[in-house]
């Protein structure tokens, strides 16, 4: 199986992110004057950047993400919107085993060697962390994944695929594990961590708060289990406000740039969906000019009927290109904003989940904390007065939950393409007036297994060949490997 193998090397770090150099493991002439192994904190720093990279390379957020939660729609490769999809996008997400999850794991490698206790502790549950993040999202795309028998031991080419529920059982009892461990008062990373720097404080509400997404994630299909883990991650304390925001910090620098960027030349593959722009122009919306900017044909906000059909370069003058902000070479890498929390708080209490304050008051706080994100980053200004008055001018009501938390999230997370697909299917929501958000793409699906939109992903070709029996028990676990396989969550 290709994405178990025998860890070698790390990926080449710019020295404006750490003082890094690339050394392979498996040399036979070791200089004894200089180390010849790379320190945890270039395995943390390589293991989020690749990660993030991943994540928001073009064929995963892009034409996956940014097209399954209906944000954008193609001016090349409609086929995409219309859930064809080209092999590199399952391929690059599920590269995360032999990369994020390598190097990360690597820093767990590198500190069994060492009796620095206090300090290798944060180290260790640092990582862990994010490794709960990546499996996370990989489950959540996939279902069924190899889990239990992957990375820690590099002898098994061939680990079997756990199921998806168990999966989430023992992301829940790391990131205990996890939170339990970390320490503020002793040392942590001094290098090399470019989501908090080192801040184990932030790095333990970051803990409390997955936790929360994924225990909410299962609330329909598990709803006890979900409602006991909500409760005791918030109790433990979640993210609280804007600072505690969990970002990687690209820069403008070459080396460590936005995956998909306007640094060098226009990207012109991308458009804004109709259902994107109708509906934040229908709500006054302030950040619309944040999230996209005006045709150059007509100078108006304008989206392309999502799912058209058409392929044509010159449609990036008929309709709405991305905005200047989502295009910059430094757009952060989104892990979780405390803005998703206030939602999934929100939700709690809906849910009649113990977690303090009214719905209400959670579902405006997300608004108003997505506006201080966006304010934060934005190359576009926003009316401050308008952002102000929009939290407190929306309607709520109980009764009507779930379609006013979900369309305000899907809002906030814009660019957020995985995550808010994800949401989109365990929601399932629609306008608060009832009628539908989304739509189905208007030239057709391309999947015959799909009408409206894919609920997960294909596993890779490849692991046809590598692990094609544990694949296959893997297969007839979940009733299949299309696009049109629900996961074990997903109860809509």
């Amino acid at each position: 199986m290709t994405m178990i193998k025998k860890w070698k090397y790390l990926i080449c770090i710019p020295l404006g992110l750490a003082a890094a150099s690339c050394s392979k493991f498996d040399e036979l002439n070791t200089d004894p004057v200089h180390p010849s192994r790379v320190t945890t904190d270039q395995s943390l720093l390589a293991g989020e950047k690749l990660s993030m990279d991943e994540l928001y390379f073009t064929y995963v957020n892009n034409r996956v993400g940014m097209h399954y939660a209906q944000y954008w729609s193609a001016t090349d490769k409609e086929s995409n919107s219309q859930y064809q999809l080209d092999a590199t996008s399952t391929t690059t997400l599920w590269s995360e085993y032999n990369q994020g999850l390598q190097n990360l794991e690597e820093v767990k490698r590198t500190n069994a060697e060492l009796d620095e206790t206090p300090t290798l502790k944060n180290q260790n549950a640092i990582a862990d962390i994010l490794e709960v993040w990546i499996y996370h999202f990989l489950t959540d795309a996939f279902g069924d994944i190899p889990y239990s028998e992957t990375i820690k031991n590099d002898d098994n080419p061939t680990p079997k695929y756990d199921h998806a529920d168990s999966i989430y059982t023992a992301l829940l009892k790391r990131l205990d594990t996890d939170a339990a461990a970390l320490d503020p008062a002793q040392p942590s990373f001094t290098t090399g961590d470019n989501i908090y720097q080192g801040d184990v404080s932030k790095w333990k509400k970051l803990a409390n708060s997955l936790k929360l997404r994924i225990a909410m994630r299962m609330a329909d299909a598990n709803p006890s289990a979900a409602k006991t883990a909500v409760e005791a991650a918030v109790k433990a304390g979640v993210m609280q406000g804007p600072e505690d925001d969990a970002l990687y910090l690209y820069t403008e620098d070459a080396t460590n740039r936005f995956p998909y960027n306007n640094a060098d030349k226009e990207p012109i593959e991308f458009v804004l969906s109709k259902t994107m722009v109708d509906y934040l122009d229908s709500l006054n919306d302030p950040r619309l000019p944040v999230y996209a900017r005006k045709a150059r044909a007509t100078g108006t906000y304008i989206g392309k009927i999502y799912g058209l059909g058409t392929n044509s370069a010159s449609e990036i003058n008929d309709y709405s290109q991305p905005g200047t902000t989502v295009y910059s070479a430094a757009f952060p890498g989104i892990l979780m904003t405390s803005s998703e929390v206030e939602f999934l708080l929100a939700e709690a209490v809906e849910r009649g989940m113990q977690v303090g304050g009214s719905a209400e008051e959670h579902f405006r706080k997300a608004i108003r904390n997505n506006f201080s994100f966006w304010e934060k980053i934005s190359l576009e200004p926003m009316d401050e007065q308008a952002a102000t008055q929009y939290a407190d001018t929306l309607s709520y009501s109980s009764d009507n939950w779930k379609n006013i938390i979900g369309t305000q999230k899907w809002i906030a997370m814009y660019m957020q393409g995985l995550q808010s697909w994800f949401e989109r299917l365990r929601l399932d929501f629609k306008k608060p007036d009832g009628t539908p958000l989304f739509v189905a793409p208007r030239a057709g699906s391309l999947d015959p297994n799909v009408k409206d939109v894919p609920t997960r992903l294909t596993y890779p070709a490849s692991e046809t060949s590598t692990n094609g029996a544990n694949l296959q028990t893997a297969v007839e676990h979940m009733g299949g490997d299309t696009q049109g396989i629900r996961n074990w969550w997903d109860k809509h």
